[in-house]
């Protein structure tokens, strides 16, 4: 298991340890026997960056998902995840939850897509959407989400 966070975003301090115990936490639930996944926390301008190079789609969006492996296995993934913490606040505010839950959940979202999940049909995107939910419920539950903020320390 090779699990790497590179939090490159200024907004918000995170606890990337915490994260990390998450994402160990869904690979437990999903069964993910072997992983290689990159997770990079980003601000909307290197996601906009990402999107428009990569997907040719114009401006920020939440997560972008880069599958490397190089054959699909059930419990196996290999890949990289850009995560935009500006977009999870923006979001958050929009749907009335805590901005870490979205940070998680497009964390969620993207190790899906890696699984061989697909959003692009609506049936589909449906039974991804209910997946998805179903693993945020289930992380919250296990994990104090709110401590993915992190606080600065105050030395006496």
């Amino acid at each position: 298991m090779n699990l790497v966070i590179a939090n490159r975003q200024r907004t918000k301090k995170i606890n990337t340890r915490l994260l990390k115990q998450v994402v160990s936490g869904l690979f437990a639930e999903l069964k993910i026997a072997e992983a290689e996944l990159g997770i990079n926390l980003v601000g909307a301008r290197e996601m906009t960056l990402v999107n428009e190079t990569f997907l040719q789609h114009e401006g920020s969006t939440d997560v972008i998902t880069f599958d490397h492996a190089e054959s699909a296995k059930r419990n196996q993934l290999h890949g990289e995840l850009f995560v935009c913490v500006d977009e999870a606040l923006l979001q958050a505010k929009q749907f009335g939850v805590s901005w870490q839950s979205e940070v998680v959940r497009y964390v969620v979202h993207g190790v899906l897509h890696l699984l061989g999940h697909d959003d692009l049909q609506p049936a589909l995107r449906r039974k991804m959407k209910r997946e998805e939910n179903r693993l945020v419920r289930l992380v919250a539950q296990r994990f104090a989400l709110a401590q993915l903020a992190r606080t600065a320390r105050i030395s006496k």
